[in-house]
């Protein structure tokens, strides 16, 4: 636990908990000195230069209160994100703050949280559990779509003597203006932007606005075309969005694509000795993927089985408060496109609450979840060593051109080692589940489902004991029914 924090936990119920929090001393009179140096670059005083003022000058002229308040509202996401992570919380929502009185000289800050928190789940049986498991594959459609695909890659374009047809390709000059009316009647001006020389435009790519492509098929080399359309409401571009514009196209050249045929000479462009050997390249790299596919779905399965054998309180606050978390994620990575929550909005047709209503089983799978692996993490005792967190982290270090230990220790500056480690210790929970889990055949799977159906209100004992009186065959005379806890001898 840091010095500068003490921190105490008390359930509220529900899933909230109250984190008291008690800042020293010293980093209150740390902080507040800090907060006087910045201000005092800015303060001006007689017989001081600009920025030379002293802190304690500064705290005696602007008032301790007053600078120990900026100081506390700078420092408070930081306490907080300090105190959470000691306090050993895992928040879910909007925490609510409450300040205690600003702290006299020599005494302690203190603050409270309130915060909706992962439940605590009531581990079942994890280890032996039955997940389906399905055997990759490669289907010769999907071979042959990669070599179409990789056909379209190399194809050539060669101009066409003839007027333009869908999946055609035009070389085009424009020039477009906006339809303004005024009192003298209607009239166009050009907008900037709106000149292209030189463009190549599929004919049916959909890459323009909606309508200009249409227009253009038919057209021949040395053609003129007026193409008239509305802007899409939400276009990019706010000036022009729902705005009624003229174009004026110059088609100079059609050209229509080429396929290179399907032989040895395409395998030897792509770098292979004849087609076959191309083939059974492609093949191995599709199984290679769908193997990976397969893994990540079975330890997906493995997980599942765990979480329906556990049990967790879930309010449905915490599951709204995880579905907003969700949604402002979203919204973060939207932003990140320049595509706004109203443009967002406009385009899926969809208002805000009715996102947020659809997010809800999906935040109450995902608190599911965390809820599982946080207690197996806790049950098993697992705790990443140094080079699980640098491999975990080996893929961002190589992208961003820097060894692992350096960003390691970057992420240690920045405080959030602990985050890493709860991330990785939860992949290896994930392991751990799927490799003590059985797999059984997706055919054995769908079986065990028929054979065992929660809502007959029947007991497996039960049934398999009426069957085997009744003299009856099958399943039920053989032994237990299968249920999600049991192995079954027929595996």
């Amino acid at each position: 636990m840091s010095a500068a924090l003490k921190t105490t936990v008390a359930e509220l119920g529900d899933s909230r908990v109250r984190v008291g929090v008690e800042v020293a001393p010293g980093e209150v009179q740390q902080r507040l000195e800090s907060k006087a140096r910045q201000l005092g670059r800015e303060l001006k005083l007689p017989g001081f230069r600009r920025g030379k003022v002293p802190a304690p000058l500064v705290i005696q002229r602007v008032g301790r209160d007053a600078v120990l308040d900026q100081a506390i509202r700078d420092s408070l996401s930081g306490w907080y994100v300090q105190a959470i992570a000691e306090a050993g919380v895992v928040p879910v929502g909007d925490p609510k703050l409450d300040l205690a009185e600003l702290p006299g000289e020599g005494q302690a800050l203190e603050f409270s949280i309130e915060v909706g928190v992962v439940p605590t789940a009531e581990l079942g049986g994890y280890a032996g559990l039955e997940v389906p498991r399905r055997e990759p594959s490669v289907a010769e459609e999907q071979v042959e779509a990669e070599v179409q695909a990789l056909r379209e890659r190399l194809a050539k374009l060669e101009t066409a003597e003839r007027p333009a047809t869908q999946g055609d390709f035009v070389v085009i000059d424009y020039l477009g203006s906006l339809r303004l009316s005024d009192d003298d009647g209607e009239r166009l001006e050009p907008f900037e932007g709106g000149e292209g020389r030189d463009q190549l435009v599929e004919l049916g790519g959909g890459n323009l606005i909606p309508g200009f492509e249409e227009a253009l098929l038919g057209a021949a080399a040395g053609e003129q075309r007026e193409v008239a359309l509305t802007f899409p409401g939400d276009y990019s571009a706010e000036q022009l969005a729902g705005r009624d514009a003229s174009f004026a196209v110059t088609v100079k050249e059609v050209k229509v694509k080429e396929l290179p045929p399907l032989d040895d000479d395409l395998a030897i462009d792509a770098g292979f000795d004849d087609l076959q050997e191309l083939r059974e390249d492609i093949r191995a790299r599709l199984l290679e993927n769908d193997e990976a596919r397969a893994e990540a779905e079975f330890r997906q399965a493995a997980l599942d089985a765990a979480v329906a054998a556990a049990e967790m309180p879930l309010t449905p606050e915490l599951v709204r408060a995880r579905a907003q978390e969700m949604w402002e994620r979203v919204l973060h990575s939207l932003a990140h496109s320049n595509i706004s929550r109203e443009a967002y909005l406009q385009i899926s047709g969809r208002e805000e609450p009715e996102i947020l209503a659809e997010m809800e089983s999906d935040a109450e799978a995902a608190l599911r979840r965390e809820a599982v692996l946080t207690a197996i993490v806790a049950a098993e005792q697992i705790e990443p060593t140094e080079q699980q967190l640098l491999e975990a982290i080996a893929p961002s270090a190589e992208r961003e051109g820097v060894p692992a230990e350096q960003l390691l220790e970057q992420l240690r500056e920045r405080g959030r080692e602990d985050e890493l480690r709860e991330e990785v210790a939860a992949r290896l929970a994930v392991e751990l589940i799927a490799e003590r889990a059985v797999a059984i055949s997706p055919e054995q799977a769908r079986a065990r489902e028929q054979l065992w159906t929660p809502a007959t209100g029947v007991q497996p004992d039960d049934a398999a004991a009426g069957a085997a009186g009744a003299g009856g065959s099958g399943a039920g005379a053989a032994g237990k029914l299968w249920t999600p806890t049991e192995r079954s001898a027929a595996s």
